[in-house]
């Protein structure tokens, strides 16, 4: 759906955007990372059509980004935009006919959200009256109302408790089940882990990594395992590395790591302990985050 080639974009003397090139599938739930200042909102900007790049382009659905996809496309800024003296429906209704939607489309519309929102009562209350979790809901049906083929999220969450965030989570994923083609932008890396197939992390304009969750991963295998066994191990090769962990109602816990990764090796040397859990210790993306833009402050 979307394909960036060469983006660079500066702003006076800083340089927000390098040759960024990267790639969104239709149908993806794509996460775009990076710590501030990273560039991800400038490239929002431009998908938005809000600022143009410098050099490169974009295409959008193989054509080159152009005015009349605006309305093709939904989005949630992390600085959000509503009329605070505006009632909800009212400015429901001027965003859905901004975004073309005839008036009678729009009233089906926001009475169809509202009631998934459970807001139908709160129609006629402005803005400002709203505490800041139901206006973010707001906020999102503004986003979504025209439904979009692509749906820019970003920081989604940020207002929500618990309950709904996870409301506006399983709505998320509802929209991309019929279609729509997300891009998330978010610094909770447990919430890209649960939703996001594909990532990119950016840092300083410039891509750092990019590819499926499972591909990146596995670049940053550390080689260490977890084994939980119902036999004490005194491993004499001396290629282990062994660390013995809290061991209790005989189980015996231990981190084991051998320099040649070789799992078969690894299954063979264990296999007479009574085996009765085994796994490798893989790094979780805030690990990989972090490591990944260490050093490149």
């Amino acid at each position: 759906m979307i394909e960036a080639k060469g983006i660079v974009k500066k702003y006076d003397k800083h340089q927000a955007l390098k040759g960024l090139d990267l790639s969104i599938q239709k149908g993806d739930v794509f996460g775009l990372l990076g710590p501030n200042g990273a560039g991800k909102t400038t490239f929002i900007r431009i998908l938005n059509q809000i600022i143009a790049p410098d050099q490169g382009h974009v295409l959008f659905n193989g054509e080159a980004l152009k005015s009349s996809h605006i309305g093709r496309i939904g989005y949630l800024p992390e600085e959000r935009g509503l009329y605070p003296k505006m009632k909800i429906g009212e400015q429901l209704l001027y965003l859905a006919q901004l975004k073309g939607l005839t008036k009678k489309e729009a009233h089906e519309r926001i009475q169809y959200w509202l009631q998934r929102f459970e807001l139908k009562d709160r129609v006629n209350t402005k803005v400002e009256a709203l505490s800041k979790g139901l206006a973010q809901k707001v906020q999102f049906i503004a986003s979504v109302i025209h439904e979009p083929e692509l749906l820019i999220l970003d920081e989604p969450f940020t207002g929500f408790d618990p309950v709904n965030a996870e409301h506006i989570k399983s709505e998320i994923l509802r929209l991309n089940q019929e279609g729509a083609t997300i891009i998330f932008s978010t610094h909770r890396m447990e919430s890209v882990e649960e939703l996001c197939e594909n990532i990119v992390l950016i840092n300083q304009g410039e891509k750092l990594l990019e590819g499926s969750l499972a591909e990146i991963k596995s670049q940053y295998r550390s080689g260490w395992y977890k084994l939980e066994c119902r036999k004490e191990w005194q491993p004499t090769d001396g290629n282990w590395i062994v660390e013995s962990l809290d061991s209790k109602s005989n189980r015996y816990h231990y981190r084991i790591k051998l320099e040649s990764k070789d799992i078969p090796k690894i299954l063979d040397a264990v296999k007479g302990l009574e085996l009765v859990n085994f796994q490798e210790e893989t790094p979780s993306l805030n690990e990989i985050f972090i490591k990944s833009t260490s050093g490149h402050e």
